[in-house]
């Protein structure tokens, strides 16, 4: 029995559920158009680069929550992950998921992306262990912060190794399937790193330490 862990936007969906979620408030009139749907699409560039300050955008992401009272917020995110979510659910990557629950694998999606969003989705995949950004829930109601590490970059081996610590599994013979070179720190950690559909740079690198390089949008 081996860890399993998948990365989940753009790698076990077909696009990015953060900025899908900014978009959807867009859309739906729940946040100014102008200056959302600008600065929502600067941060998603920042990420793609490399060069997000995930401290700032993370203060940008969450603040919609705090205006809200969460039963609110669950309707809405019901809306979004049947008309956003669903349709970018990629059989190929249930089929893999499925290969690793019959070998008894232990599956975990580790992401940047918080958890209000990801939860839902991550119950499409039938995945019961999910490491992301928490959002600060207090009273009741979102409070707009965050707890903890950001789950991003290094951050993720941070949130996977306090995971270990209460857990029985161990890193031997782990598997983490990714599509972004910001997951490098933990690509480069585990015995079996495999890019997915990579951004240019995680190709790039992937080659070079001749990873396995696959795709689920075939």
């Amino acid at each position: 029995m081996s860890l399993a862990i998948f990365d989940l936007d753009n790698t076990l969906i077909a696009n990015d559920s953060d900025f899908l979620w900014g978009q959807f408030l867009v859309d739906s009139g729940i946040v100014d158009r102008d200056y959302y749907e600008q600065a929502n699409q600067k941060f998603y560039e920042d990420y793609l680069q490399g060069s997000l300050d995930i401290v700032k955008f993370l203060e940008f992401s969450l603040a919609p929550l705090a205006l809200h009272d969460a039963e609110q917020l669950h309707r809405w995110r019901e809306e979004f992950v049947e008309s956003c979510i669903k349709p970018i659910v990629l059989p190929a990557a249930q089929a893999l998921v499925d290969k690793h629950r019959q070998q008894g694998d232990t599956l975990m999606v580790i992401t940047a992306t918080n958890r209000f969003i990801t939860a839902p989705i991550v119950k499409l995949y039938g995945i019961d262990n999910l490491l992301a950004t928490t959002p600060e829930f207090v009273n009741g109601q979102y409070t707009g912060k965050f707890t903890d590490t950001p789950c991003y970059q290094a951050g993720k081996i941070t949130h996977l190794k306090n995971w270990l610590e209460n857990h029985v599994e161990n890193m031997d013979n782990s598997w983490f399937y990714s599509d972004s070179h910001n997951d490098l720190p933990l690509l480069k950690w585990v015995t079996h790193p495999v890019a997915v559909d990579p951004d240019e740079k995680l190709l790039q690198f992937a080659r070079q330490a001749n990873w396995p390089v696959i795709s689920l949008r075939e």
